[in-house]
């Protein structure tokens, strides 16, 4: 993903906007798109300030300790669950995670298996 465009352009493209300019005439001249004038004049009159939005950040695990636990027991003492069963067994003890979540952290731990006909 690309980053958000410069503060110099936000503010040249506000100030055009002000001075009467349309707001086609100004993208087509700053060479943005239309709807980045609007939603730069809407941040404006929301904030105060045409600054981007923060990007990027912590996004904390889903899976917390005790989580991670109850997974670990679970594979242990059955090892060939499936995962949509492991995701309704933490969503009846509250917790509510996406399947890819489960998967990511079965398959870190290393708790995963290869499918193969002799399994049964």
């Amino acid at each position: 993903m690309a980053g958000p465009l410069s503060m110099d352009l936000r503010e040249r493209a506000m100030a055009r906007l002000d001075a009467g300019e349309g707001t086609w005439s100004v993208a087509a001249a700053l060479g943005i798109a239309p709807s980045t004038v609007v939603k730069w004049a809407h941040r404006r009159r929301d904030t105060g300030s045409v600054a981007p939005a923060k990007m990027g950040g912590n996004n904390p695990p889903v899976l917390k300790p005790k989580d991670r636990a109850f997974i670990r027991r679970r594979l242990k003492t059955e090892p060939h669950t499936p995962l949509r069963r492991l995701q309704a067994d933490l969503a009846a003890r509250g917790t509510k995670a996406s399947y890819g979540a489960i998967w990511d952290f079965v398959h870190a731990e290393g708790l995963s298996f290869k499918k193969n006909i002799g399994c049964g």
